[in-house]
C-alpha cells in the first residue's frame, strides 16, 4: 500500500511501449464500487474470491504492464498463475509508508492502528511476495523514475 506500484507500473509500461492495467481497477469497474465498499459490504473473503477472478482474468489475457494488489499473493492458485511471470515486488519500511500515504483509514486494512497493522501485514506477506518476485526493488527514498529504472535494470528489460 502506497509503495508506488500504479505510478511505476505506469512509468515502466510507457518505457516499455507497452500497456498498463491494475487489477485493483479492474474490480472496481466490474464491481461499480470502491474497493472498501466490497470491505464493508461483503467482507475480506468475499473481495478476495473477487480479486483472485480479476487476476486470473488480467493474466489470461492481458500482454502489458500488470499491477496487481497488495492481498492478491495470499491465494496460492495466484502464486501458481504468478510462477514464471516477470514480477516485481516493490519494497519498502513502515516510516515510508507512513511518509506517502499517512496510513489513512481509506484503506480498509488498516483502520486502526495503522502503523501495527501495516507492520503485520508485511510480516505475513513479506514472504509471499520474496516467493512470487522475479526482483524485489527497494522503493525507500527513491522517486519514482529512479523505482522504474531500477526494475528495469532487475528485470534486465530493455526500453521500447
Amino acid at each position: 500500500m502506497g509503495v508506488g506500484k500504479s505510478t511505476v507500473g505506469h512509468l515502466l509500461a510507457e518505457r516499455l511501449g507497452a500497456g498498463y492495467r491494475d487489477t485493483d481497477d479492474d474490480i472496481v469497474a466490474a464491481q461499480n464500487r470502491t474497493i472498501a465498499e466490497i470491505f464493508v459490504e461483503e467482507g475480506e473473503a468475499a473481495f478476495r474470491a473477487i480479486e483472485k477472478q480479476a487476476v486470473r482474468e488480467a493474466l489470461a489475457g492481458y500482454d502489458g504492464v500488470l499491477a496487481l494488489g497488495g492481498g492478491a499473493v495470499l491465494d496460492q492458485d495466484t502464486r501458481a498463475l504468478l510462477a514464471g511471470q516477470r514480477v516485481v515486488y516493490l519494497s519498502m519500511d513502515v516510516e515510508e509508508a507512513v511518509k506517502r500515504t499517512g496510513l489513512n483509514a481509506a484503506r480498509p486494512l488498516l483502520a486502526i492502528n495503522p502503523r501495527k497493522q501495516w507492520r503485520e501485514l508485511m510480516e505475513a506477506r513479506r514472504h509471499l511476495y520474496e516467493e512470487v518476485a522475479t526482483a524485489v526493488v527497494a522503493t525507500d527514498g527513491r522517486t519514482p523514475e529512479e523505482v522504474t529504472q531500477a526494475a528495469l535494470d532487475a528485470l534486465e528489460l530493455k526500453e521500447a
